[in-house]
């Protein structure tokens, strides 16, 4: 788990995903439609992916991807971020994390 923690760390918004998955273009675009910084890693694209993905499961995030981390803090997958949304949660955290600094909500 320590190199999802190294990756995470001081990054706004990180998102684990593959090129192939709908969902996590899905996230990328809900989030990134905040006007978010997001950093993206692709998991099938690094080499050490696999090992990352072992590390996300172990952490909760079943599918691995997409999983989603804000302020350096494991969100979940799209079910939890959706529900964020829905709440109307998720912009306060993407404040909170630095990842945008203001939403009008109008």
């Amino acid at each position: 788990m320590d190199i999802v923690k190294g990756l995470v760390q001081e990054r706004p918004v990180v998102i684990f995903s593959k090129t192939n998955c709908p969902v996590s273009h899905s996230m990328i675009k809900l989030i990134s439609g905040f006007g978010a910084n997001i950093t993206v890693y692709e998991l099938d694209q690094l080499p050490n992916g696999r090992d990352i993905e072992k590390d996300l499961q172990l952490m909760g995030c079943k599918p691995s991807e997409p999983c989603i981390f804000i302020g350096g803090n494991f969100v979940g997958g799209p079910n939890d971020v959706l529900s964020l949304q829905v709440q109307g949660r998720l912009a306060q955290m993407l404040m909170d994390a630095g990842a945008i600094w203001l939403w009008n909500r109008n």
